[in-house]
């Protein structure tokens, strides 16, 4: 990962401004803790865990979880632009969310369906995901190369019911307390701006 988030850049190439909700897909691993991070994002409406990259039929947790799908475990996120901005999301992802250097694995999961990717719906997305991935490997804000995909969106499979705010629900859930709640503390220690205030 990043080794000083203080100095993580901000997109310099992002999406222009626009009306109305917006949507994002993303993939970073077990959608249980990117789904964590998201929810508490100023801007951010709301997040949805499912499946993205391949067929309805074979978006099943049972069939997912195998590794034998081109599915990637993933977030559908809804959100206001005028709020929050594509580009900063995606600052989120990187910096937070999951580790962007790591093929086909997040720590101890394993498998294709924990890959990194971004996945546009549409031109713009992909300019500034693509833009966005040269930036931070040209300043060299991680060890490695990231090995995030960025292909064209087809469609999102929303999860299992159960799999619906799991952290939020599971706070005793060791895999929670010791994967996810760390990325949830991250963003709101390293980007406080970015967290939604408490009404």
């Amino acid at each position: 990962m990043a080794a000083d988030l203080s100095s993580f850049p901000d997109p310099a190439v992002d999406a222009k401004p626009a009306t109305g909700t917006q949507t994002a897909v993303l993939a970073g691993g077990c959608f249980w803790c990117t789904e964590a991070v998201f929810e508490i994002m100023e801007g951010v409406e709301d997040v949805v865990s499912g499946y993205s990259g391949d067929t309805e039929e074979s978006a099943r947790y049972d069939v997912v979880s195998t590794g034998r799908t081109k599915h990637a475990e993933a977030i559908l996120i809804t959100y206001d632009p005028a709020k929050v901005s594509y580009g900063q999301l995606l600052k989120i992802f990187f910096a937070v969310a999951h580790d962007p250097t790591t093929l086909n694995r997040q720590g101890n999961d394993v498998g294709p369906q924990y890959r990194s990717a971004i996945f546009y719906a549409n031109d713009e997305q992909k300019r500034v995901a693509e833009a966005y991935i040269k930036q931070l490997d040209e300043g060299h804000l991680f060890r490695s190369p990231i090995v995030t995909q960025v292909g064209k969106l087809d469609k999102f499979y929303t999860a299992e019911k159960y799999h619906q705010d799991y952290a939020g629900r599971n706070r005793q859930n060791p895999y929670i307390v010791h994967v996810s709640d760390p990325k949830v503390e991250k963003l709101k220690t390293a980007f406080p701006g970015c967290v939604r205030k408490r009404k």
